[in-house]
């Protein structure tokens, strides 16, 4: 009789644990942000809650994609980084949850107006102005003028020399393309987009991925956020940052909760902690030069000066749409893409 308690003692006890363990809280969390980032934020926030977090990292593009195919039988709880117009985008298309944090009192106008315009689906963590850098060695080797202006990029010398990524997986890319269509008026801006493909080598998956080619000296040329191109350069790499001549668009980051999340309360949870001051100050320690949304969090004196910079008036709302996103991705697909070089 004894060992017949003891060991229904014993099971109970693993029930009990298993029980426990199967409860445990945790987040599944899709981070469209630069990969050392992506992981500071999830160990960040398990450290402050003990909240378990799955992270997995992809470009804004091919989240906005995953979150969409999983509508559902969604996966992920929040989708932290990544330029705004997918986030938008989601929000029109009912793949977000609204939510009204706390936080608001702490953040930038700019913030609240993506959270404004998307119905409270989504918000803004950071800001940064479209670029480009480039390698002053290989430009010096190849005997090439420092372009100053986007429309240097289309001159015949810098043929092969250029990179960008793909605008149907990078949001840095759709960026791109939005913004050359609002500095030139959609004509001049596919034109530019078609000279300009002329002397791309390689179109990225990723939008980082041209100045990191850059920076090991295997691209020349990389139009990027100018923050992912100070990052290469404090790094030591001989990387010079442009802020366009004729003006240049920007991002607003955002974060977003994916509607029908399986974790809410830690959704929340972590939304609410990523717009904190200490959150977002962790950027520092992975050298992320973006400008915080947070008004309390520590900018690093290498980061862009958005104030310096000749900004454009970016229209987020309508560049940001379902309808305008998928017309100008597929005039990019059958006018530019589909061109020799």
């Amino acid at each position: 009789m004894k060992n017949v308690q003891k060991t229904l003692l014993a099971a109970a006890a693993v029930l009990a644990a298993s029980t426990t363990m199967a409860s445990a809280a945790k987040l599944t969390l899709y981070c469209s942000a630069q990969e050392d980032w992506c992981q500071s934020m999830a160990r960040g926030f398990e450290e402050a809650t003990g909240i378990d977090v799955n992270m997995t990292r992809k470009s804004s593009g091919e989240t906005f994609a995953q979150v969409k195919a999983e509508s559902s039988n969604p996966k992920g709880d929040v989708w932290w980084g990544g330029t705004g117009d997918p986030h938008l985008q989601a929000a029109e298309e009912d793949l977000t949850e609204p939510y009204v944090t706390g936080m608001r009192g702490e953040l930038n106008d700019w913030a609240i107006s993506q959270a404004t315009s998307a119905g409270d689906r989504t918000i803004g963590i950071y800001s940064g102005a479209l670029g480009y850098g480039f390698n002053s060695d290989l430009l010096k080797a190849n005997n090439l003028p420092e372009p100053k202006c986007w429309k240097d990029l289309t001159k015949p010398e810098y043929k092969g020399h250029v990179q960008m990524a793909n605008p149907n997986s990078s949001g840095t890319a759709y960026t791109t393309l939005a913004t050359m269509v609002q500095l030139f008026g959609e004509d001049g801006g596919f034109d530019f987009m078609k000279a300009l493909h002329k002397n791309i080598n390689q179109y990225t998956k990723s939008g980082s991925a041209p100045i990191k080619a850059a920076g090991r000296g295997e691209n020349t040329i990389g139009i990027v956020f100018m923050h992912d191109a100070v990052k290469q350069a404090v790094s030591g790499f001989p990387i010079k940052v442009v802020a366009p001549c004729e003006g240049t668009g920007y991002e607003i980051g955002s974060m977003s909760i994916i509607k029908g999340a399986r974790n809410l309360d830690e959704a929340k949870k972590f939304y609410d902690w990523a717009l904190t001051a200490a959150a977002q100050t962790r950027a520092l320690e992975v050298k992320a030069y973006q400008v915080p949304s947070n008004k309390g969090a520590e900018t690093s004196p290498s980061a862009p000066d958005l104030s310096s910079i000749k900004l454009i008036d970016y229209d987020f709302k309508k560049y940001g749409s379902s309808a305008e996103r998928k017309r100008l991705l597929k005039k990019w697909d059958d006018e530019v893409s589909t061109l020799p070089q």
